[in-house]
């Protein structure tokens, strides 16, 4: 069943942008028949999902590390500003895809146009 069936382009594209929730959307878009054959919606939900793997390391793996850290009064800083520049990033991503506008984020741009590349 195609769940996306009268979305546009642009608003799939959009909503793989969406803090938190982008990663189920992202997954649906990338699952839809619909957009198999359409690269840039394929694109803009694969580093809306690769941007979602990085809050979670940033959650997951930095945050803990960062607990155990010998300054604690200031272990909640570095992972504090890594979650809100790719908060940042979210926002600029949701402003760029509504502009129609493709935008290749660093390293995360790169690994989403790999993804891709490699499915043709």
């Amino acid at each position: 069943m195609d769940y996306i069936h009268g979305i546009s382009p642009r608003t799939a594209s959009l909503l793989c942008y969406v803090p938190i929730l982008g990663w189920i959307v992202s997954i649906v878009v990338l699952a839809s028949a619909r957009f198999r054959a359409d690269g840039r919606v394929r694109f803009h939900a694969f580093q809306g999902l690769y941007l979602f793997v990085a809050w979670l390391l940033v959650d997951w793996v930095l945050s803990p590390m960062f607990g155990f850290a010998f300054w604690a009064p200031f272990h909640h800083l570095f992972p504090g500003l890594m979650k809100a520049v790719i908060f940042g990033a979210w926002i600029f991503m949701i402003i760029k895809t509504s502009q129609d506008e493709v935008y290749k984020l660093p390293i995360l741009g790169d690994l989403a146009e790999k993804s891709v590349s490699e499915q043709r």
